[in-house]
Parts: structure tokens; sequence; C-alpha cells
């Protein structure tokens, strides 16, 4: 898909075409989950992204940058080392901060839009 840069922008999430993204195989704890995603737009200065990502079954650990982001489907749980641990679903709004360790086990193929600060 190509990057929007435009003020406004429209798109029927469910049907947005995913493109595989790279997973560090040190990341996987579990299993065999796979990532794809798009981003849809980028703020005009360049600084923040807006997309859609989804990923698989299984066990992964992350370093996140500043984001939000809204549960479309599936299910995972997030535990942010030294913090809490997150129960999401279909319709849940979460905020990570730059800098958390998380490890996030995923128990239905998850799907968000995102907003994220590059």
């Amino acid at each position: 898909m190509t990057v929007n840069h435009l003020s406004a922008l429209a798109l029927r999430v469910s049907d947005a075409e995913l493109e595989p993204e790279p997973l560090d195989p040190a990341q996987i704890v579990s299993g065999t989950p796979r990532v794809t995603g798009t981003v849809v737009a980028e703020s005009a200065d360049g600084t923040r992204a807006y997309g859609v990502w989804q990923i698989t079954p299984g066990v992964v650990t992350d370093t996140e940058a500043d984001e939000m982001f809204v549960v479309l489907s599936g299910r995972a749980t997030i535990e942010v080392a030294g913090g809490p641990v997150l129960e999401v679903g279909p319709g849940d709004l979460c905020v990570l901060r730059e800098g958390d360790r998380t490890t996030w086990t995923v128990h239905e193929t998850l799907r968000k839009a995102y907003s994220v600060r590059l």
C-alpha cells in the first residue's frame, strides 16, 4: 500500500492488505508467530505513522515505541516489565510507552490499528 501524506483518509481496516514484516527469531519465545502490517499514512513532518498490524498466535518479546492502538480482532496478554499485565481484545485501546519491554502472548490472531511516534 502506498503511504498517504494527505490530511484525511478513510480505510476499511478489515480489508487492509497486509504485507509480511520481519520478526527477529530472538524475539520468539514460543510458537511460530507471523507478523504482517501496512503503514497507511504518515504525519507531514514524518514523526508519526498510522497503520494496521497483525500477529498470529505465539509468544514474543519486544521493546516498544510510543504507541496507541485499538484492537480490532483477536486476543492477547501483554506483560509490561515492571508494570501491568494487559488483557486486550476487540475494542480495547492500549497505550505503550517508548522503551517498555513487553512479552506478548497472542491467544488468537490479533489485528490492531495504531499510531506510533517514529
